[in-house]
Protein backbone atom coordinates (compact mmCIF):
# COMPACT_ATOMS: atom_id res chain seq x y z
CA UNK A 1 0.00 0.00 0.00
CA UNK A 2 1.48 3.35 -0.96
CA UNK A 3 1.82 6.14 1.58
CA UNK A 4 -0.92 8.11 -0.20
CA UNK A 5 -3.32 5.15 -0.29
CA UNK A 6 -2.57 4.29 3.32
CA UNK A 7 -3.24 7.85 4.46
CA UNK A 8 -6.57 7.88 2.63
CA UNK A 9 -7.51 4.54 4.16
CA UNK A 10 -6.69 5.70 7.67
CA UNK A 11 -8.67 8.90 7.27
CA UNK A 12 -11.75 7.11 5.97
CA UNK A 13 -11.71 4.12 8.30
CA UNK A 14 -10.51 5.73 11.55
CA UNK A 15 -8.34 3.98 14.09
CA UNK A 16 -11.21 1.96 15.51
CA UNK A 17 -12.23 0.66 12.10
CA UNK A 18 -8.81 -0.62 11.15
CA UNK A 19 -8.19 -2.47 14.38
CA UNK A 20 -9.58 -5.68 12.90
CA UNK A 21 -8.15 -5.12 9.44
CA UNK A 22 -4.47 -4.82 10.30
CA UNK A 23 -2.20 -6.51 12.80
CA UNK A 24 -0.88 -4.69 15.87
CA UNK A 25 2.62 -4.95 14.44
CA UNK A 26 1.60 -3.26 11.22
CA UNK A 27 -0.23 -0.53 13.11
CA UNK A 28 2.74 0.12 15.33
CA UNK A 29 4.88 0.95 12.29
CA UNK A 30 2.94 4.14 11.54
CA UNK A 31 -0.11 4.35 13.79
CA UNK A 32 -0.34 3.46 17.49
CA UNK A 33 -1.33 -0.14 18.14
CA UNK A 34 -4.77 -0.51 19.67
CA UNK A 35 -5.58 -2.49 22.79
CA UNK A 36 -8.16 -2.45 25.55
CA UNK A 37 -7.20 -2.15 29.18
CA UNK A 38 -9.23 -4.08 31.73
CA UNK A 39 -8.76 -4.14 35.47
CA UNK A 40 -10.75 -5.50 38.37
CA UNK A 41 -11.79 -3.22 41.20
CA UNK A 42 -10.89 -4.54 44.62
CA UNK A 43 -13.77 -6.34 46.26
CA UNK A 44 -15.76 -4.53 48.93
CA UNK A 45 -14.38 -5.97 52.15
CA UNK A 46 -16.39 -3.88 54.60
CA UNK A 47 -19.55 -1.90 55.03
CA UNK A 48 -20.12 1.38 56.84
CA UNK A 49 -22.86 3.92 57.42
CA UNK A 50 -22.44 7.39 55.97
CA UNK A 51 -24.31 10.66 55.71
CA UNK A 52 -24.26 13.47 53.17
CA UNK A 53 -24.23 17.16 54.13
CA UNK A 54 -24.25 19.86 51.46
CA UNK A 55 -25.52 19.43 47.90
CA UNK A 56 -24.34 22.65 46.29
CA UNK A 57 -22.21 20.93 43.64
CA UNK A 58 -23.25 17.95 41.52
CA UNK A 59 -19.95 16.24 42.34
CA UNK A 60 -21.79 14.89 45.39
CA UNK A 61 -23.48 12.37 43.10
CA UNK A 62 -20.20 10.81 42.04
CA UNK A 63 -18.88 10.91 45.61
CA UNK A 64 -21.96 9.14 46.94
CA UNK A 65 -21.86 6.51 44.21
CA UNK A 66 -18.17 5.80 44.88
CA UNK A 67 -18.78 5.23 48.59
CA UNK A 68 -21.73 2.96 47.81
CA UNK A 69 -19.56 0.93 45.41
CA UNK A 70 -17.19 0.43 48.31
CA UNK A 71 -19.86 -0.92 50.64
CA UNK A 72 -21.18 2.30 52.12
CA UNK A 73 -24.80 2.49 53.27
CA UNK A 74 -26.30 5.96 52.80
CA UNK A 75 -28.48 6.64 55.84
CA UNK A 76 -29.16 10.39 55.92
CA UNK A 77 -28.83 13.59 53.91
CA UNK A 78 -29.03 17.24 54.86
CA UNK A 79 -29.18 20.29 52.61
CA UNK A 80 -30.74 23.72 52.70
CA UNK A 81 -32.31 23.69 49.22
CA UNK A 82 -35.49 21.58 48.82
CA UNK A 83 -34.88 21.13 45.08
CA UNK A 84 -31.36 19.82 45.72
CA UNK A 85 -32.80 17.38 48.25
CA UNK A 86 -35.51 16.22 45.82
CA UNK A 87 -32.99 15.70 43.01
CA UNK A 88 -30.65 13.79 45.31
CA UNK A 89 -33.41 11.48 46.52
CA UNK A 90 -34.56 10.91 42.95
CA UNK A 91 -31.08 9.53 42.28
CA UNK A 92 -30.38 7.66 45.53
CA UNK A 93 -33.79 6.60 46.76
CA UNK A 94 -35.88 7.30 49.81
CA UNK A 95 -32.98 8.27 52.05
CA UNK A 96 -33.82 9.94 55.36
CA UNK A 97 -33.75 13.75 55.24
CA UNK A 98 -32.19 15.08 58.44
CA UNK A 99 -33.70 18.15 60.10
CA UNK A 100 -30.28 19.66 60.73
CA UNK A 101 -26.58 19.11 60.17
CA UNK A 102 -26.19 18.24 63.87
CA UNK A 103 -28.68 15.39 63.55
CA UNK A 104 -26.19 13.65 61.25
CA UNK A 105 -23.05 14.73 63.13
CA UNK A 106 -24.42 13.47 66.45
CA UNK A 107 -25.54 10.08 65.08
CA UNK A 108 -22.93 7.76 66.57
CA UNK A 109 -23.73 5.02 64.04
CA UNK A 110 -22.49 7.17 61.14
CA UNK A 111 -18.77 6.75 60.45
CA UNK A 112 -18.30 9.01 57.44
CA UNK A 113 -19.59 12.36 56.18
CA UNK A 114 -19.46 13.27 52.48
CA UNK A 115 -19.96 16.93 51.72
CA UNK A 116 -20.27 19.27 48.74
CA UNK A 117 -21.49 22.57 50.18
CA UNK A 118 -20.28 25.89 48.75
CA UNK A 119 -16.45 25.61 48.66
CA UNK A 120 -15.69 28.04 51.49
CA UNK A 121 -17.92 25.94 53.78
CA UNK A 122 -16.26 22.59 53.07
CA UNK A 123 -13.26 22.75 55.39
CA UNK A 124 -15.28 24.07 58.38
CA UNK A 125 -17.76 21.22 57.86
CA UNK A 126 -14.89 18.75 57.79
CA UNK A 127 -13.48 20.12 61.03
CA UNK A 128 -16.89 19.73 62.70
CA UNK A 129 -17.20 16.19 61.35
CA UNK A 130 -13.77 15.17 62.62
CA UNK A 131 -14.45 16.69 66.04
CA UNK A 132 -17.65 14.64 66.11
CA UNK A 133 -15.57 11.49 65.66
CA UNK A 134 -16.24 10.95 61.95
CA UNK A 135 -14.10 10.76 58.84
CA UNK A 136 -14.83 13.23 56.06
CA UNK A 137 -14.77 13.23 52.26
CA UNK A 138 -14.91 16.72 50.75
CA UNK A 139 -15.65 17.74 47.22
CA UNK A 140 -12.75 19.66 45.71
CA UNK A 141 -11.61 22.26 46.52
CA UNK A 142 -11.90 20.97 50.05
CA UNK A 143 -10.03 23.99 51.43
CA UNK A 144 -10.01 27.58 50.12
CA UNK A 145 -7.61 29.46 52.43
CA UNK A 146 -4.28 28.74 54.09
CA UNK A 147 -5.93 29.47 57.45
CA UNK A 148 -8.48 26.74 56.79
CA UNK A 149 -5.67 24.37 55.83
CA UNK A 150 -3.86 25.01 59.12
CA UNK A 151 -7.06 24.29 61.07
CA UNK A 152 -7.68 21.09 59.10
CA UNK A 153 -4.15 19.86 59.80
CA UNK A 154 -4.47 20.63 63.51
CA UNK A 155 -7.79 18.79 63.69
CA UNK A 156 -6.49 15.75 61.79
CA UNK A 157 -3.58 15.56 64.23
CA UNK A 158 -5.77 16.04 67.30
CA UNK A 159 -8.56 13.62 66.35
CA UNK A 160 -6.87 10.99 64.20
CA UNK A 161 -9.74 11.25 61.72
CA UNK A 162 -9.46 11.48 57.94
CA UNK A 163 -9.97 14.63 55.87
CA UNK A 164 -10.11 13.21 52.35
CA UNK A 165 -10.66 15.23 49.18
CA UNK A 166 -12.33 13.81 46.09
CA UNK A 167 -9.82 14.68 43.37
CA UNK A 168 -12.09 13.02 40.84
CA UNK A 169 -10.04 13.85 37.74
CA UNK A 170 -7.61 11.18 38.91
CA UNK A 171 -9.59 8.99 41.29
CA UNK A 172 -12.71 8.63 39.11
CA UNK A 173 -11.22 8.79 35.59
CA UNK A 174 -10.44 5.36 34.19
CA UNK A 175 -7.54 6.40 31.97
CA UNK A 176 -5.95 8.22 34.91
CA UNK A 177 -6.25 5.09 37.04
CA UNK A 178 -4.61 2.98 34.34
CA UNK A 179 -1.83 5.51 33.83
CA UNK A 180 -0.97 5.05 37.49
CA UNK A 181 -0.85 1.28 37.00
CA UNK A 182 1.48 1.60 34.01
CA UNK A 183 3.79 3.89 35.97
CA UNK A 184 3.87 1.43 38.89
CA UNK A 185 4.90 -1.25 36.40
CA UNK A 186 7.81 0.92 35.23
CA UNK A 187 6.39 1.28 31.71
CA UNK A 188 7.98 4.70 31.11
CA UNK A 189 10.82 4.58 33.61
CA UNK A 190 11.04 7.23 36.29
CA UNK A 191 8.51 10.04 35.92
CA UNK A 192 10.19 13.42 35.43
CA UNK A 193 7.33 15.79 34.65
CA UNK A 194 3.57 16.13 34.33
CA UNK A 195 1.87 18.66 32.05
CA UNK A 196 -1.83 19.06 32.73
CA UNK A 197 -4.25 21.05 30.56
CA UNK A 198 -7.69 21.45 32.10
CA UNK A 199 -10.13 23.63 30.14
CA UNK A 200 -13.73 23.91 31.34
CA UNK A 201 -16.98 25.27 29.90
CA UNK A 202 -18.37 28.17 31.92
CA UNK A 203 -22.07 27.72 30.95
CA UNK A 204 -22.90 31.00 32.67
CA UNK A 205 -26.73 30.71 32.83
CA UNK A 206 -26.52 27.57 34.96
CA UNK A 207 -24.11 28.97 37.56
CA UNK A 208 -25.14 30.11 41.05
CA UNK A 209 -24.01 33.47 42.45
CA UNK A 210 -21.18 31.97 44.52
CA UNK A 211 -19.55 30.56 41.38
CA UNK A 212 -18.53 34.09 40.34
CA UNK A 213 -17.05 35.14 43.70
CA UNK A 214 -13.41 34.23 44.31
CA UNK A 215 -13.91 34.52 48.05
CA UNK A 216 -16.41 31.65 47.89
CA UNK A 217 -14.68 29.29 45.40
CA UNK A 218 -11.09 30.17 46.29
CA UNK A 219 -9.81 31.25 42.87
CA UNK A 220 -9.23 29.26 39.71
CA UNK A 221 -6.01 27.55 40.84
CA UNK A 222 -7.53 26.64 44.21
CA UNK A 223 -10.64 25.28 42.49
CA UNK A 224 -9.79 23.56 39.21
CA UNK A 225 -6.06 23.47 39.84
CA UNK A 226 -6.43 21.28 42.92
CA UNK A 227 -7.09 18.29 40.63
CA UNK A 228 -3.90 18.93 38.74
CA UNK A 229 -1.74 19.46 41.82
CA UNK A 230 -2.96 16.10 43.10
CA UNK A 231 -1.99 14.40 39.83
CA UNK A 232 1.45 16.05 39.82
CA UNK A 233 2.20 14.75 43.33
CA UNK A 234 0.78 11.29 42.66
CA UNK A 235 2.42 10.52 39.33
CA UNK A 236 5.81 11.99 40.28
CA UNK A 237 5.58 10.35 43.73
CA UNK A 238 6.52 13.65 45.33
CA UNK A 239 6.21 13.95 49.11
CA UNK A 240 7.59 17.49 49.19
CA UNK A 241 6.93 20.24 46.63
CA UNK A 242 6.80 23.98 46.14
CA UNK A 243 5.38 26.46 43.64
CA UNK A 244 7.88 27.95 41.21
CA UNK A 245 5.56 30.47 39.53
CA UNK A 246 1.85 31.12 39.01
CA UNK A 247 -0.51 33.42 37.13
CA UNK A 248 -4.24 34.07 37.39
CA UNK A 249 -6.55 36.49 35.66
CA UNK A 250 -10.03 37.37 34.46
CA UNK A 251 -9.45 37.94 30.76
CA UNK A 252 -12.86 37.37 29.18
CA UNK A 253 -15.58 37.93 31.81
CA UNK A 254 -15.61 41.65 32.69
CA UNK A 255 -19.21 41.43 33.89
CA UNK A 256 -17.99 39.25 36.77
CA UNK A 257 -15.13 41.22 38.37
CA UNK A 258 -14.68 38.74 41.26
CA UNK A 259 -14.20 35.82 38.87
CA UNK A 260 -11.04 34.23 37.43
CA UNK A 261 -11.13 32.47 34.06
CA UNK A 262 -7.44 31.70 33.45
CA UNK A 263 -4.56 30.37 35.51
CA UNK A 264 -1.32 28.47 35.21
CA UNK A 265 1.39 27.33 37.57
CA UNK A 266 4.74 25.56 37.70
CA UNK A 267 5.66 23.22 40.55
CA UNK A 268 8.79 21.36 41.60
CA UNK A 269 8.86 18.36 43.90
CA UNK A 270 11.28 15.76 45.20
CA UNK A 271 9.95 13.36 42.55
CA UNK A 272 9.62 15.61 39.50
CA UNK A 273 8.25 18.83 38.10
CA UNK A 274 4.81 19.89 36.92
CA UNK A 275 3.05 22.47 34.77
CA UNK A 276 -0.70 23.20 34.95
CA UNK A 277 -2.98 25.35 32.81
CA UNK A 278 -6.63 25.81 33.74
CA UNK A 279 -9.30 27.94 32.08
CA UNK A 280 -13.01 28.52 31.51
CA UNK A 281 -12.79 28.92 27.72
CA UNK A 282 -14.19 25.65 26.33
CA UNK A 283 -16.09 26.69 23.16
CA UNK A 284 -19.64 25.62 22.41
CA UNK A 285 -18.42 23.59 19.43
CA UNK A 286 -16.97 20.93 21.74
CA UNK A 287 -19.38 18.11 22.57
CA UNK A 288 -18.29 17.87 26.20
CA UNK A 289 -17.37 20.27 29.00
CA UNK A 290 -13.62 20.21 28.48
CA UNK A 291 -10.77 18.67 26.49
CA UNK A 292 -8.72 17.61 29.49
CA UNK A 293 -5.28 16.26 28.67
CA UNK A 294 -2.41 14.98 30.77
CA UNK A 295 1.14 14.38 29.56
CA UNK A 296 3.43 12.28 31.75
CA UNK A 297 7.11 12.29 30.82
CA UNK A 298 9.34 9.46 31.96
CA UNK A 299 12.99 8.59 31.47
CA UNK A 300 12.06 5.72 29.12
CA UNK A 301 8.86 6.90 27.47
CA UNK A 302 5.78 9.05 27.86
CA UNK A 303 2.02 8.80 28.31
CA UNK A 304 -0.72 11.10 27.07
CA UNK A 305 -4.27 10.95 28.41
CA UNK A 306 -7.18 12.41 26.49
CA UNK A 307 -9.57 12.09 29.35
CA UNK A 308 -12.98 13.21 28.12
CA UNK A 309 -12.81 13.45 24.33
CA UNK A 310 -10.42 12.70 21.47
CA UNK A 311 -11.14 15.67 19.23
CA UNK A 312 -12.02 14.94 15.57
CA UNK A 313 -10.37 11.51 15.76
CA UNK A 314 -13.26 9.16 15.05
CA UNK A 315 -12.79 7.64 18.50
CA UNK A 316 -15.87 8.11 20.68
CA UNK A 317 -16.11 9.09 24.32
CA UNK A 318 -13.20 9.57 26.67
CA UNK A 319 -10.54 7.59 28.53
CA UNK A 320 -8.03 7.43 25.69
CA UNK A 321 -4.44 6.63 26.62
CA UNK A 322 -1.39 6.84 24.36
CA UNK A 323 1.94 5.41 25.45
CA UNK A 324 5.30 5.50 23.67
CA UNK A 325 8.12 3.40 25.09
CA UNK A 326 11.37 1.91 23.78
CA UNK A 327 9.55 -0.71 21.69
CA UNK A 328 6.50 0.96 20.15
CA UNK A 329 3.67 3.46 20.28
CA UNK A 330 0.32 2.15 21.51
CA UNK A 331 -3.22 3.42 21.91
CA UNK A 332 -5.09 1.93 24.87
CA UNK A 333 -8.85 2.20 25.28
CA UNK A 334 -9.43 2.50 29.04
CA UNK A 335 -13.24 2.48 29.09
CA UNK A 336 -13.33 -0.91 30.84
CA UNK A 337 -10.83 -0.06 33.58
CA UNK A 338 -12.34 -0.45 37.02
CA UNK A 339 -12.47 2.40 39.54
CA UNK A 340 -10.90 1.29 42.83
CA UNK A 341 -11.37 4.40 44.99
CA UNK A 342 -14.69 3.45 46.62
CA UNK A 343 -13.70 0.00 47.91
CA UNK A 344 -10.24 1.23 48.89
CA UNK A 345 -11.60 4.25 50.73
CA UNK A 346 -14.16 2.28 52.74
CA UNK A 347 -11.41 -0.19 53.64
CA UNK A 348 -9.17 2.68 54.70
CA UNK A 349 -11.84 4.00 57.04
CA UNK A 350 -12.49 0.64 58.66
CA UNK A 351 -8.88 -0.55 58.82
CA UNK A 352 -7.29 2.93 59.31
CA UNK A 353 -5.02 2.51 56.27
CA UNK A 354 -4.15 5.00 53.49
CA UNK A 355 -4.47 3.08 50.22
CA UNK A 356 -7.14 5.15 48.48
CA UNK A 357 -5.56 8.47 49.40
CA UNK A 358 -2.53 9.48 51.41
CA UNK A 359 -3.59 12.12 53.95
CA UNK A 360 -0.42 14.20 53.78
CA UNK A 361 -0.36 14.15 49.98
CA UNK A 362 -4.01 15.22 49.75
CA UNK A 363 -3.35 18.23 51.97
CA UNK A 364 -0.06 19.02 50.23
CA UNK A 365 -1.96 19.32 46.95
CA UNK A 366 -4.25 21.84 48.65
CA UNK A 367 -1.26 23.71 50.04
CA UNK A 368 0.33 24.01 46.60
CA UNK A 369 -2.70 25.59 44.95
CA UNK A 370 -3.45 27.85 47.90
CA UNK A 371 0.13 29.11 47.85
CA UNK A 372 0.04 29.54 44.08
CA UNK A 373 -3.24 31.42 44.34
CA UNK A 374 -1.86 33.76 46.99
CA UNK A 375 1.35 34.52 45.10
CA UNK A 376 0.02 34.54 41.53
CA UNK A 377 0.89 37.43 39.25
CA UNK A 378 -1.42 38.73 36.52
CA UNK A 379 -0.87 37.92 32.84
CA UNK A 380 0.35 40.95 30.87
CA UNK A 381 -1.50 41.09 27.57
CA UNK A 382 -1.10 43.85 25.03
Amino acid sequence: MSNTDRRTFLQSAGLAGIASAMSSTALAQGTPALEKAKTQAPASKHSLRFGVIGLDHAHIYGMTSAIQRGGGQLVAVYGSDPKQIADFRAKFGDVKVARSEDEILQDKSIQLIAGAPIPDQRAPLGVRAMRAGKDYLADKPGIVTLEQLAEVRRTVEATGRKFAIMYSERLEVRSAVYAGELIRQGAIGRVIQTVNLAPHRVNAPSRPAWFWDKARFGGILTDIGSHQADQFLYYTNSTQAHVVAAQTGNLAHPNYPKFEDFGDMMMSGNGGTGYVRVDWYTPDGLSTWGDGRLFILGTEGYIELRKYINVASGLSGGDHLYIVDRQQARYIDCKEVALPFGPQFVTDIVERTQTAQDQKQALLAAELVLTAQRDATRPTLS
